[in-house]
């Protein structure tokens, strides 16, 4: 794209002025003029709209309940310039016409442009969330709270209703160019399957070349607007397919090849954890699958203090590749009005310091790109995920939001605060907030108010919200709610701290055009034990496949490691024409073995210089289920 038109883009999107573009080409983001979501720079003119023809008494009131504005009217409500903060306009319910309370909220503006190595993102659910005329509205919302990646929703099934036919145009391409041109970098997830593809359209193809050609087709179509994919969403539990770890690993072999054939430079991402199940990714890891994955993505809503034990089963089976986690949140209930489902006002305070606590933690296991769960209101059961209202009104944590993407711009952990009190939380981190190089230190304590000692007083201090603070130089008072404190980067080594967790060894290989593939009936499976069922007493036969994705045909040999006692017989010469697959059966016998247990079998092949392909199954027999 050109200079010239991407600032016509730029201009299109954040209003009237011609914006900073950095070389990288991101432009700084601008507040669009007619402020959606009545979200504000610090700096501009506050005016919002009463709803109702009916002049009635109105307050604004800040975070903290002090009012800072009152009048009496209707229509455009003038509030002058305000500082930071997130703000309500409350009508006077007594008088005629009075309605809810009307949320807005005040940033700081960027002084840069968000740094595209800078970890912070937001599941953002565009294609699903939101219409297509507002796309453009919520996107520029994410720039100006400082976020670099987007995290989209696609079905699959809507791309391509019939085999090989791709829809001409849907609200997903409409979403990608939204957030490309609005300067959001894009990680996409399918996490269905069609049903010309499959039975089921919460399980995997039977067919993984179906997997192949769409994501093929996807990271073609979507070159250089889409930067990101996740072939899967949660595939390890039951409402996303309830697949077990040598599944997910075939998927995940599949859709990369398809992918990088796409687009070269695509970022193939593994198919998300949603769990950190041992079996599930033992087995997983055992098919060894790390050459199709660029990066290596999970999920999870445990409590800050969870995180070190959750992370560290993850990164035993990352591989060394960058880990990504697509979606946290530690969530809040909704309660009273069912049609609005907003929580309580003590629940939104809760919400918002529970915004910079889960990014400090997630940043701090050295993760390198991290999606806030969720951006829309999006409500499952009781609990109420979203940042912003359906009418793209705040909560409060959307302004906390905007405080970490600001002031964790960039932001690589450098430890812990060592203190002696478990409660207290300070995790410090290299980050460019405002642009400038800086240590950023976030902290809070889960009880009562200890004193944080300080080094030196800090450059600048911010709460939660990114208001201002006073700063001082011996110690601080911590809360619930987590303040940022600012220090030259050579100041690092006044800090005493424990260094943040170090990542796995990097496993090397190459990947294969070559996949093997076993297909076994779900309700044969075991997923706690990520296992295929098995008899003990008779035969039984499990369907192989062996695909070529390659551009040539390949022959080779398969072979099978059998466990002790057990009888396995695999056809051992094979060949594969150019997107073809060939259909095998491995035969499994446990008749007489000596007390059959949940065993790995692997079936390797070596196909010279196509690549030496991995299946691992983990084979239980039927006589061990219940036992442990």
């Amino acid at each position: 794209m050109s200079f010239s038109v991407r600032v016509v883009l730029c201009l299109t999107l954040f209003g009237s002025s011609i914006p900073f573009v950095r070389a990288d080409g991101r432009a700084l983001p601008k507040p669009r003029a007619d402020h959606p979501g009545n979200i504000f720079a610090l700096g501009e003119d506050v005016v919002v709209t009463l709803p109702g023809a009916t002049p009635h008494a109105w307050q604004a009131v800040d975070y903290d309940g002090k009012t800072v504005a009152h009048g009496q009217g209707g229509g455009a409500v003038h509030l002058g310039r305000l500082p930071v903060g997130y703000y309500e306009l409350r009508p006077d319910r007594g008088a005629a016409g009075a309605g809810d309370r009307i949320s807005l909220g005040v940033l700081a503006p960027l002084a840069v442009p968000t740094p595209k190595t800078s970890p912070i993102g937001i599941d953002v659910a565009m294609a699903w969330a939101f219409l297509e005329k507002q796309m453009p509205a919520v996107t520029s919302l994410c720039a100006l709270a400082g976020i670099n990646w987007g995290r989209d929703r696609l079905n699959w099934g809507e791309m391509e209703p019939r085999q090989g036919q791709l829809a001409s145009h849907t609200r997903y391409d409409t979403s990608a160019l939204t957030q490309h041109r609005g300067g959001l970098q894009t990680l996409q997830v399918n996490h269905v399957c069609p049903a010309w593809a499959g039975p089921a359209h919460r399980r995997f193809p039977t067919d993984l070349r179906h997997a192949y050609r769409f994501y093929q087709a996807m990271a073609e179509r979507w070159a250089g607007k889409v930067l990101a994919f996740e072939p899967w969403n949660e595939a390890d539990i039951a409402v996303f397919g309830g697949h077990i770890g040598s599944e997910i690993a075939s998927l995940q072999k599949a859709s990369y090849l398809g992918l990088k054939a796409g687009n070269p430079r695509i970022i193939a991402c593994q198919n998300v954890f949603a769990d950190h199940a041992q079996a599930i990714l033992a087995d997983f890891h055992a098919n060894q699958a790390w050459p199709y994955f660029d990066t290596f993505n999970l999920h999870h809503y445990a409590a800050v203090r969870q995180y070190p034990n959750i992370y560290a089963d993850f990164r035993a089976v990352s591989a060394g590749r960058p880990m990504w986690v697509t979606e946290f949140n530690v969530a809040v209930p909704w309660s009273g009005d069912a049609q609005r489902r907003e929580p309580s006002d003590p629940d939104l305070r809760i919400q918002a310091e529970r915004v910079p606590k889960v990014f400090a933690g997630v940043l701090n296991e050295g993760v390198q790109a991290a999606f806030y769960f969720m951006l829309p209101h999006y409500v499952e059961h009781q609990t109420q995920f979203g940042l912003i209202h359906p009418d793209l009104t705040p909560r409060p944590a959307f302004v906390a939001l905007a405080a970490v993407g600001r002031l964790l711009a960039d932001a690589k952990p450098l430890g812990k605060l060592k203190s002696e009190r478990r409660s207290s939380h300070a995790l410090l981190f290299h980050a460019r907030p405002d642009g400038r190089e800086q240590l950023v230190l976030v902290a809070w304590s889960d009880l009562s108010h200890p004193q944080l000692p300080l080094p030196a007083r800090p450059l600048a201090a911010f709460d939660h919200l990114g208001r201002p603070r006073p700063t001082t130089a011996s110690s601080l008072e911590l809360s619930s709610a987590p303040v940022y404190l600012l220090y030259p980067p050579d100041s690092l080594a006044t800090f005493a701290r424990e260094l943040p967790p170090p990542p796995a060894a990097r496993l090397g290989g190459a990947p294969s055009p070559v996949v093997v593939q076993a297909v076994w009936p779900e309700n044969r499976t075991l997923l706690g034990r990520s296992a295929y069922r098995v008899s003990a007493d008779k035969p039984e036969q499990i369907p192989l496949f062996v695909y070529n994705f390659g551009p040539k045909p390949v022959a080779g040999k398969l072979s099978v490691a059998a466990p002790k006692g057990w009888k396995l017989h695999l056809p051992g010469q094979v060949s594969v024409q150019p997107g073809k697959r060939l259909e095998l059966t491995l035969e499994v016998d446990l008749r007489g073995a000596e007390s059959p247990t949940c065993q790995p079998v692997a079936v390797r092949g070596d196909f010279s210089s196509a690549g030496t392909p991995i299946l691992s199954l983990r084979l239980l027999p039927e006589a061990e289920i219940g036992k442990k």
